[in-house]
């Protein structure tokens, strides 16, 4: 039977082909709402460089994604609010030119993030046409309106937060911590979840990452 556990970070961590220099991650959570802590840290420990995060924001305070751009692990954020209460670390690296920034308007990264799980390699939206987000990138008119052609974003690692999750990897959500994370864990080659309580089965009636799109959990409480 597949058997999806581990029982540390660490150990969930060790051996992930997909993480490596030069990495692109995608990082679960809105605010301080469902993210993966636990693996960001464990992520941090590994010492990688030039890692392209794509996440809602770029962290606050000294943790999380914070912590891992002050360790220099991240090479280029791909975020839509590089700027909020607490993102010192963020202006202060980018300031200093030691980190690359790609604003993406939030409905945005997040249909492009789920295009790459669906495999939509590439779909037209109005947001940002004729602003300066839009500059570089083909446009098309339709029915009288302004489009910009905007590319899927996938992944070699998601790192995701659930509330639960069982042997198989099926992941349930806790309220605003859903967020960015079921379409994140479709967009990746590699899905790591940390989850609050293992149990021995999801009801199927109430999963909502089906299991097939995830490698690897770890228990990690509230």
């Amino acid at each position: 039977m597949i058997d999806k556990r581990f029982e540390s970070v660490a150990a969930l961590l060790d051996g992930v082909a997909d993480l490596h220099d030069g990495a692109t991650v995608l990082v679960g959570g809105f605010g301080d709402a469902g993210v993966p802590e636990r693996l960001i840290a464990g992520l941090c420990a590994l010492g990688l460089r030039d890692l392209t995060v794509v996440s809602n924001n770029a962290g606050a305070g000294e943790h999380g994604l914070a912590a891992l751009l002050a360790a220099g692990c991240v090479g280029r954020m791909v975020c839509s609010f590089p700027r909020s209460a607490g993102s010192v670390v963020f202006e202060e690296l980018y300031a200093a030119g030691k980190v690359a920034l790609e604003i993406v308007p939030q409905g945005t990264l997040a249909e492009r993030i789920r295009a790459g799980g669906a495999g939509v390699p590439a779909f037209y939206t109005a947001t940002a046409y004729g602003t300066p987000l839009a500059e570089g990138k083909e446009s098309r008119e339709f029915d009288g309106r302004g489009y910009v052609l905007e590319h899927a974003i996938r992944a070699d690692v998601a790192l995701v937060h659930a509330a639960t999750a069982d042997r198989w990897g099926n992941l349930t959500y806790a309220k605003t911590a859903r967020n960015f994370n079921p379409v994140m864990a479709m967009a990746a080659r590699t899905t790591l979840a940390e989850v609050r309580e293992l149990v021995p089965m999801v009801d199927p009636e109430v999963v909502v990452t089906p299991g097939i799109f995830v490698h690897r959990v770890v228990e990690v409480g509230r």
